[in-house]
Protein backbone atom coordinates (compact mmCIF):
# COMPACT_ATOMS: atom_id res chain seq x y z
CA UNK A 1 0.00 0.00 0.00
CA UNK A 2 1.03 3.32 -0.63
CA UNK A 3 3.56 5.17 2.03
CA UNK A 4 1.67 8.57 1.38
CA UNK A 5 -1.65 9.17 2.42
CA UNK A 6 -3.25 8.68 -1.59
CA UNK A 7 -4.45 4.81 -1.89
CA UNK A 8 -6.22 3.04 -4.19
CA UNK A 9 -10.53 2.51 -3.22
CA UNK A 10 -13.20 0.07 -3.69
CA UNK A 11 -14.59 2.51 -6.57
CA UNK A 12 -18.14 2.24 -8.19
CA UNK A 13 -19.05 3.08 -11.68
CA UNK A 14 -22.40 2.87 -13.60
CA UNK A 15 -23.03 -0.35 -15.26
CA UNK A 16 -22.51 0.25 -19.20
CA UNK A 17 -25.77 0.81 -19.59
CA UNK A 18 -26.34 3.60 -17.98
CA UNK A 19 -26.88 7.06 -19.58
CA UNK A 20 -23.37 8.77 -18.06
CA UNK A 21 -24.39 12.24 -19.62
CA UNK A 22 -27.82 12.22 -17.50
CA UNK A 23 -25.66 10.51 -14.67
CA UNK A 24 -23.14 13.11 -14.36
CA UNK A 25 -24.14 16.17 -12.83
CA UNK A 26 -21.74 19.47 -11.93
CA UNK A 27 -20.09 19.63 -8.20
CA UNK A 28 -22.36 20.93 -5.52
CA UNK A 29 -21.04 23.79 -4.48
CA UNK A 30 -21.54 25.49 -7.90
CA UNK A 31 -23.94 28.08 -9.66
CA UNK A 32 -25.23 29.09 -5.69
CA UNK A 33 -26.76 32.00 -7.18
CA UNK A 34 -28.39 30.36 -10.32
CA UNK A 35 -31.26 28.88 -9.74
CA UNK A 36 -31.60 28.49 -13.42
CA UNK A 37 -28.89 25.92 -13.72
CA UNK A 38 -30.39 23.46 -11.45
CA UNK A 39 -33.50 24.18 -12.75
CA UNK A 40 -32.08 23.23 -16.20
CA UNK A 41 -30.34 19.84 -14.83
CA UNK A 42 -33.07 18.44 -13.51
CA UNK A 43 -35.29 19.06 -16.69
CA UNK A 44 -32.13 17.36 -18.51
CA UNK A 45 -31.91 14.47 -16.06
CA UNK A 46 -35.68 13.84 -16.03
CA UNK A 47 -36.67 10.04 -14.59
CA UNK A 48 -32.85 9.11 -15.15
CA UNK A 49 -30.90 7.42 -12.90
CA UNK A 50 -27.91 10.34 -11.82
CA UNK A 51 -25.98 12.12 -9.22
CA UNK A 52 -28.23 14.40 -9.37
CA UNK A 53 -29.92 12.66 -6.72
CA UNK A 54 -27.46 11.62 -4.65
CA UNK A 55 -26.03 15.57 -3.83
CA UNK A 56 -27.84 18.35 -2.49
CA UNK A 57 -26.51 21.25 -4.52
CA UNK A 58 -25.87 24.20 -2.23
CA UNK A 59 -27.82 26.74 -3.50
CA UNK A 60 -31.06 24.59 -1.58
CA UNK A 61 -28.39 24.25 1.54
CA UNK A 62 -30.62 27.08 3.88
CA UNK A 63 -33.91 25.91 2.55
CA UNK A 64 -36.68 25.00 4.69
CA UNK A 65 -36.87 21.74 3.15
CA UNK A 66 -33.84 20.75 3.43
CA UNK A 67 -34.18 17.99 6.13
CA UNK A 68 -36.23 16.41 3.41
CA UNK A 69 -34.06 16.93 0.70
CA UNK A 70 -31.58 14.74 2.70
CA UNK A 71 -33.84 11.92 3.51
CA UNK A 72 -34.76 11.46 -0.15
CA UNK A 73 -30.43 11.59 -1.15
CA UNK A 74 -30.30 8.90 1.26
CA UNK A 75 -33.22 7.09 0.05
CA UNK A 76 -31.67 7.15 -3.23
CA UNK A 77 -28.36 5.79 -1.98
CA UNK A 78 -30.10 2.86 -0.72
CA UNK A 79 -32.42 2.05 -3.97
CA UNK A 80 -29.25 2.51 -6.52
CA UNK A 81 -27.44 -0.15 -4.08
CA UNK A 82 -30.33 -1.95 -3.98
CA UNK A 83 -31.44 -2.47 -7.49
CA UNK A 84 -27.75 -3.27 -7.93
CA UNK A 85 -26.82 -0.61 -10.70
CA UNK A 86 -23.53 -0.13 -9.88
CA UNK A 87 -20.06 -2.26 -11.45
CA UNK A 88 -17.27 -2.41 -7.68
CA UNK A 89 -13.43 -2.15 -9.03
CA UNK A 90 -12.35 -3.10 -5.98
CA UNK A 91 -8.65 -1.69 -4.84
CA UNK A 92 -8.72 0.65 -7.95
CA UNK A 93 -7.49 3.66 -9.07
CA UNK A 94 -9.07 5.82 -12.06
CA UNK A 95 -7.43 7.51 -14.55
CA UNK A 96 -9.66 10.63 -15.78
CA UNK A 97 -8.93 13.04 -18.47
CA UNK A 98 -11.75 15.93 -18.65
CA UNK A 99 -11.75 18.02 -21.87
CA UNK A 100 -12.77 21.35 -20.44
CA UNK A 101 -15.10 23.97 -22.30
CA UNK A 102 -11.92 25.84 -23.47
CA UNK A 103 -10.68 22.37 -25.35
CA UNK A 104 -7.43 21.79 -22.83
CA UNK A 105 -7.25 18.55 -21.72
CA UNK A 106 -7.24 17.71 -17.44
CA UNK A 107 -5.53 14.89 -16.40
CA UNK A 108 -6.05 13.17 -12.84
CA UNK A 109 -6.31 10.45 -10.67
CA UNK A 110 -9.28 9.51 -8.90
CA UNK A 111 -8.48 7.58 -5.61
CA UNK A 112 -9.41 7.69 -1.83
CA UNK A 113 -7.81 10.47 1.13
CA UNK A 114 -6.46 8.95 4.28
CA UNK A 115 -8.59 11.90 6.71
CA UNK A 116 -5.95 10.12 9.45
CA UNK A 117 -3.24 12.38 7.16
CA UNK A 118 -4.83 15.67 6.96
CA UNK A 119 -5.70 18.41 9.17
CA UNK A 120 -7.38 21.68 8.11
CA UNK A 121 -6.41 24.10 11.06
CA UNK A 122 -4.16 26.60 10.37
CA UNK A 123 -0.50 25.64 11.00
CA UNK A 124 -0.65 22.44 10.12
CA UNK A 125 1.76 20.03 9.47
CA UNK A 126 0.17 17.24 7.67
CA UNK A 127 0.89 15.70 4.78
CA UNK A 128 -2.60 16.73 3.06
CA UNK A 129 -3.62 20.53 3.86
CA UNK A 130 -6.38 22.99 3.18
CA UNK A 131 -4.98 25.97 1.33
CA UNK A 132 -7.63 28.67 2.34
CA UNK A 133 -8.94 29.46 5.35
CA UNK A 134 -11.89 26.54 6.64
CA UNK A 135 -14.76 28.41 7.95
CA UNK A 136 -16.14 25.85 10.83
CA UNK A 137 -19.60 27.20 10.94
CA UNK A 138 -19.84 25.96 7.10
CA UNK A 139 -19.34 22.05 8.51
CA UNK A 140 -22.28 21.32 10.43
CA UNK A 141 -25.11 21.56 7.43
CA UNK A 142 -22.96 19.63 5.03
CA UNK A 143 -22.35 16.79 7.38
CA UNK A 144 -25.96 16.79 7.41
CA UNK A 145 -25.77 14.65 4.38
CA UNK A 146 -22.78 12.07 5.01
CA UNK A 147 -24.53 11.68 8.18
CA UNK A 148 -26.73 8.66 7.27
CA UNK A 149 -25.14 8.44 3.60
CA UNK A 150 -24.16 5.24 2.02
CA UNK A 151 -22.27 6.94 -0.65
CA UNK A 152 -19.92 9.58 -1.20
CA UNK A 153 -19.42 11.23 -4.78
CA UNK A 154 -16.00 13.36 -4.71
CA UNK A 155 -15.93 16.81 -5.85
CA UNK A 156 -12.67 16.97 -4.38
CA UNK A 157 -9.38 17.96 -6.12
CA UNK A 158 -6.34 17.77 -5.09
CA UNK A 159 -2.74 19.50 -6.09
CA UNK A 160 0.45 17.66 -6.62
CA UNK A 161 3.53 19.92 -7.01
CA UNK A 162 5.35 17.76 -9.57
CA UNK A 163 7.40 19.89 -12.02
CA UNK A 164 8.58 16.83 -14.10
CA UNK A 165 4.92 15.29 -14.04
CA UNK A 166 6.19 12.11 -13.11
CA UNK A 167 3.14 10.90 -11.21
CA UNK A 168 0.47 11.02 -13.98
CA UNK A 169 2.40 12.21 -17.17
CA UNK A 170 3.53 8.41 -17.17
CA UNK A 171 -0.34 7.30 -18.19
CA UNK A 172 -1.45 6.23 -21.03
CA UNK A 173 -4.99 6.03 -22.12
CA UNK A 174 -4.55 3.42 -24.99
CA UNK A 175 -2.98 0.74 -22.29
CA UNK A 176 -5.74 1.09 -20.02
CA UNK A 177 -9.31 -0.46 -20.11
CA UNK A 178 -11.63 2.44 -21.11
CA UNK A 179 -14.76 2.86 -18.08
CA UNK A 180 -16.93 5.37 -19.53
CA UNK A 181 -16.78 8.52 -21.69
CA UNK A 182 -19.15 11.09 -21.95
CA UNK A 183 -20.22 14.84 -23.18
CA UNK A 184 -20.53 16.80 -19.86
CA UNK A 185 -24.14 18.52 -19.85
CA UNK A 186 -24.43 22.45 -20.18
CA UNK A 187 -21.03 23.67 -21.40
CA UNK A 188 -19.21 21.23 -19.26
CA UNK A 189 -17.13 19.83 -21.94
CA UNK A 190 -16.40 16.47 -22.09
CA UNK A 191 -14.71 13.26 -20.30
CA UNK A 192 -13.46 9.71 -19.99
CA UNK A 193 -12.27 7.59 -17.40
CA UNK A 194 -9.82 4.19 -17.60
CA UNK A 195 -9.39 1.50 -14.63
CA UNK A 196 -5.43 2.08 -13.98
CA UNK A 197 -3.76 -1.97 -13.55
CA UNK A 198 -2.31 -2.83 -10.45
CA UNK A 199 1.78 -2.50 -12.11
CA UNK A 200 0.66 1.07 -12.80
CA UNK A 201 -0.65 1.72 -9.61
CA UNK A 202 2.67 0.76 -8.02
CA UNK A 203 4.00 3.34 -10.42
CA UNK A 204 1.94 6.09 -9.39
CA UNK A 205 2.43 4.75 -5.44
CA UNK A 206 6.49 5.49 -5.99
CA UNK A 207 6.25 8.94 -7.86
CA UNK A 208 4.30 9.94 -5.32
CA UNK A 209 6.67 8.63 -2.34
CA UNK A 210 9.34 10.56 -4.05
CA UNK A 211 7.72 13.40 -4.21
CA UNK A 212 7.03 13.04 -0.36
CA UNK A 213 10.70 11.95 0.38
CA UNK A 214 11.71 14.39 2.94
CA UNK A 215 14.95 15.22 1.63
CA UNK A 216 13.77 15.98 -1.89
CA UNK A 217 10.91 17.88 -0.36
CA UNK A 218 13.11 20.08 1.68
CA UNK A 219 15.74 20.92 -1.44
CA UNK A 220 12.84 21.50 -3.81
CA UNK A 221 11.56 24.52 -1.06
CA UNK A 222 14.91 25.52 0.22
CA UNK A 223 13.79 24.63 3.63
CA UNK A 224 15.23 22.58 6.55
CA UNK A 225 13.76 19.92 8.51
CA UNK A 226 10.03 20.87 7.27
CA UNK A 227 6.86 18.55 7.41
CA UNK A 228 6.46 17.70 3.95
CA UNK A 229 3.11 18.63 2.03
CA UNK A 230 2.63 16.83 -0.82
CA UNK A 231 -1.43 17.46 -1.07
CA UNK A 232 -2.72 20.74 -1.25
CA UNK A 233 -6.46 21.29 -1.89
CA UNK A 234 -7.17 22.85 -5.15
CA UNK A 235 -11.41 22.66 -5.03
CA UNK A 236 -13.52 21.09 -2.50
CA UNK A 237 -11.50 21.80 0.96
CA UNK A 238 -15.38 22.34 3.26
CA UNK A 239 -16.41 18.74 1.54
CA UNK A 240 -13.10 17.20 2.64
CA UNK A 241 -13.23 18.95 6.05
CA UNK A 242 -16.91 17.47 6.23
CA UNK A 243 -15.39 14.17 5.64
CA UNK A 244 -12.71 14.41 8.46
CA UNK A 245 -15.38 15.56 10.55
CA UNK A 246 -17.64 12.78 10.37
CA UNK A 247 -14.64 10.52 10.73
CA UNK A 248 -13.69 12.02 13.65
CA UNK A 249 -17.13 12.15 14.97
CA UNK A 250 -17.45 8.19 14.41
CA UNK A 251 -14.41 7.30 16.28
CA UNK A 252 -15.25 9.66 19.10
CA UNK A 253 -18.76 7.69 19.50
CA UNK A 254 -17.63 4.23 19.87
CA UNK A 255 -13.89 4.81 21.47
CA UNK A 256 -13.20 1.33 21.68
CA UNK A 257 -13.79 0.33 18.41
CA UNK A 258 -10.89 -0.40 15.91
CA UNK A 259 -11.42 2.03 12.39
CA UNK A 260 -8.40 1.83 11.32
CA UNK A 261 -10.05 -0.37 7.98
CA UNK A 262 -13.29 1.50 8.39
CA UNK A 263 -14.29 3.18 5.00
CA UNK A 264 -15.04 6.61 6.30
CA UNK A 265 -11.41 6.81 7.18
CA UNK A 266 -11.09 7.55 3.75
CA UNK A 267 -12.57 10.35 1.17
CA UNK A 268 -12.59 9.54 -2.62
CA UNK A 269 -10.82 12.57 -4.45
CA UNK A 270 -9.00 13.65 -7.70
CA UNK A 271 -5.24 14.34 -7.52
CA UNK A 272 -4.55 16.89 -10.53
CA UNK A 273 -0.64 18.04 -11.19
CA UNK A 274 -0.76 21.76 -10.32
CA UNK A 275 1.82 22.61 -13.34
CA UNK A 276 -0.99 21.20 -15.41
CA UNK A 277 -1.89 23.73 -18.72
CA UNK A 278 -6.04 22.90 -17.96
CA UNK A 279 -5.36 24.75 -14.01
CA UNK A 280 -5.19 28.42 -14.53
CA UNK A 281 -5.31 31.18 -11.55
CA UNK A 282 -7.36 33.90 -11.29
CA UNK A 283 -7.36 36.49 -9.07
CA UNK A 284 -10.14 37.37 -7.05
CA UNK A 285 -10.70 41.32 -5.86
CA UNK A 286 -11.98 42.70 -3.23
CA UNK A 287 -14.66 45.81 -2.84
CA UNK A 288 -15.64 47.36 0.36
CA UNK A 289 -18.17 49.99 1.14
CA UNK A 290 -20.02 51.21 3.49
CA UNK A 291 -17.22 52.86 4.71
CA UNK A 292 -15.21 56.13 5.34
CA UNK A 293 -13.06 55.63 1.59
CA UNK A 294 -10.55 58.28 2.51
CA UNK A 295 -9.93 57.05 6.48
CA UNK A 296 -9.74 53.61 5.30
CA UNK A 297 -6.75 54.42 2.74
CA UNK A 298 -5.33 57.02 5.09
CA UNK A 299 -5.03 53.83 7.69
CA UNK A 300 -4.05 51.25 5.29
CA UNK A 301 -1.31 53.72 3.89
CA UNK A 302 0.13 53.70 7.61
CA UNK A 303 -0.73 49.79 8.73
CA UNK A 304 1.14 48.63 4.91
CA UNK A 305 3.64 51.27 4.32
CA UNK A 306 2.45 51.64 1.32
CA UNK A 307 4.32 53.67 -1.79
CA UNK A 308 5.35 53.98 -4.92
CA UNK A 309 8.41 52.70 -4.70
CA UNK A 310 7.97 49.64 -6.50
CA UNK A 311 7.99 46.08 -4.46
CA UNK A 312 7.00 42.71 -4.81
CA UNK A 313 3.46 42.91 -3.18
CA UNK A 314 0.68 45.29 -4.96
CA UNK A 315 -2.66 46.32 -5.88
CA UNK A 316 -4.39 49.03 -7.75
CA UNK A 317 -7.00 50.77 -5.36
CA UNK A 318 -10.14 52.20 -7.59
CA UNK A 319 -12.43 54.93 -6.11
CA UNK A 320 -14.48 57.34 -7.21
CA UNK A 321 -11.62 60.17 -7.34
CA UNK A 322 -9.48 57.44 -9.81
CA UNK A 323 -7.10 54.65 -10.17
CA UNK A 324 -4.12 54.09 -7.72
CA UNK A 325 -1.31 51.70 -7.76
CA UNK A 326 0.21 50.39 -4.66
CA UNK A 327 3.23 48.77 -3.50
CA UNK A 328 3.54 47.22 -0.04
CA UNK A 329 6.46 47.85 2.23
CA UNK A 330 5.21 46.19 5.55
CA UNK A 331 3.67 42.58 4.48
CA UNK A 332 2.16 40.09 6.50
CA UNK A 333 1.83 37.21 4.32
CA UNK A 334 3.87 35.70 1.39
CA UNK A 335 0.87 37.00 -0.97
CA UNK A 336 -0.21 40.25 -1.69
CA UNK A 337 -3.93 38.94 -0.94
CA UNK A 338 -3.03 37.89 2.48
CA UNK A 339 -0.97 41.08 3.30
CA UNK A 340 -3.95 43.35 2.10
CA UNK A 341 -6.80 40.82 3.44
CA UNK A 342 -5.36 41.16 7.17
CA UNK A 343 -5.61 44.79 7.38
CA UNK A 344 -9.38 44.90 5.75
CA UNK A 345 -10.24 42.16 8.59
CA UNK A 346 -9.09 43.96 11.13
CA UNK A 347 -10.09 47.67 10.16
CA UNK A 348 -13.88 46.52 9.53
CA UNK A 349 -13.82 44.40 12.75
CA UNK A 350 -13.25 47.87 14.20
CA UNK A 351 -14.35 50.52 12.24
CA UNK A 352 -17.19 48.49 10.26
CA UNK A 353 -17.98 48.22 6.40
CA UNK A 354 -18.56 45.50 4.35
CA UNK A 355 -16.40 43.32 2.02
CA UNK A 356 -17.19 41.51 -0.95
CA UNK A 357 -14.90 38.82 -3.44
CA UNK A 358 -15.70 39.95 -6.99
CA UNK A 359 -14.84 37.89 -10.25
CA UNK A 360 -13.52 40.46 -13.07
CA UNK A 361 -11.51 43.97 -12.86
CA UNK A 362 -14.19 45.47 -14.56
CA UNK A 363 -16.90 44.04 -12.64
CA UNK A 364 -15.34 45.24 -9.37
CA UNK A 365 -14.78 48.66 -10.72
CA UNK A 366 -18.81 48.84 -11.45
CA UNK A 367 -19.68 47.51 -8.11
CA UNK A 368 -16.99 50.16 -6.37
CA UNK A 369 -18.72 53.20 -8.42
CA UNK A 370 -22.49 51.62 -7.99
CA UNK A 371 -21.88 51.55 -4.17
CA UNK A 372 -19.10 54.53 -3.86
CA UNK A 373 -16.79 52.09 -2.15
CA UNK A 374 -12.99 50.75 -2.74
CA UNK A 375 -12.28 48.24 -5.49
CA UNK A 376 -9.09 46.76 -4.42
CA UNK A 377 -7.79 44.95 -7.73
CA UNK A 378 -5.06 42.31 -7.10
CA UNK A 379 -2.56 40.97 -9.06
CA UNK A 380 -3.07 36.79 -10.11
CA UNK A 381 -1.39 34.50 -8.30
CA UNK A 382 1.32 32.08 -9.79
CA UNK A 383 0.61 28.90 -9.86
CA UNK A 384 4.36 28.33 -8.16
CA UNK A 385 3.44 30.28 -4.94
CA UNK A 386 0.42 28.15 -3.55
CA UNK A 387 2.83 25.17 -2.06
CA UNK A 388 5.71 27.86 -0.57
CA UNK A 389 3.06 30.01 0.71
CA UNK A 390 1.05 27.46 2.55
CA UNK A 391 4.25 25.76 3.93
CA UNK A 392 5.07 29.53 4.77
CA UNK A 393 1.54 31.11 6.23
CA UNK A 394 -0.56 28.32 6.55
CA UNK A 395 -3.53 28.43 4.60
CA UNK A 396 -3.95 31.65 2.70
CA UNK A 397 -7.00 33.84 3.29
CA UNK A 398 -10.28 33.16 2.17
CA UNK A 399 -10.59 33.72 -1.75
CA UNK A 400 -6.73 34.12 -2.46
CA UNK A 401 -7.27 32.76 -5.61
CA UNK A 402 -9.92 31.14 -8.12
CA UNK A 403 -8.68 28.44 -10.22
CA UNK A 404 -10.97 27.58 -13.60
CA UNK A 405 -14.35 28.75 -14.26
CA UNK A 406 -17.71 26.82 -12.80
CA UNK A 407 -18.49 24.87 -16.02
CA UNK A 408 -14.63 22.84 -15.40
CA UNK A 409 -15.41 22.28 -12.28
CA UNK A 410 -15.79 18.54 -11.37
CA UNK A 411 -18.38 16.58 -12.42
CA UNK A 412 -19.81 13.58 -10.15
CA UNK A 413 -19.25 10.05 -11.81
CA UNK A 414 -17.28 7.70 -9.27
CA UNK A 415 -18.60 6.68 -5.98
CA UNK A 416 -17.62 4.79 -2.82
CA UNK A 417 -19.51 3.20 0.01
CA UNK A 418 -18.54 4.89 3.14
CA UNK A 419 -20.49 2.44 5.80
CA UNK A 420 -18.66 -0.82 7.28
Amino acid sequence: MNSTAFHSADILIPKSTADMHKWSVIACDQYTSEPEYWEAAEKEVGDARSTLRLILPEIFLEDKDVAQRIDKIHSAMDDYLAKNIFDEYKDSMIYVERVQSNGIIRKGIVGAIDLEQYDFSKGSTSQVRATEATVVERIPPRLKVRQGAALELPHIMILIDDPEDKVIGQLKPSDMKQLYSTELMQNGGSISGYLVDKDTQESIDKALASLADPDVFNKKYGLENTPVLLYAMGDGNHSLATAKEYYEQLKKSAPDKDFSNHPARYALAEIVNLHSDALKFEAIHRLVYDVDVNGLISEMTSALDLSENASEQYFTCCTSEGEKKYFIGKTSSNLSVGSLQNFLDGYIKSKGGKIDYIHGTENVKSLAAKHNGIAFILPDMDKSQLFPTVIKDGALPRKAFSMGHADDKRFYIEARKITD
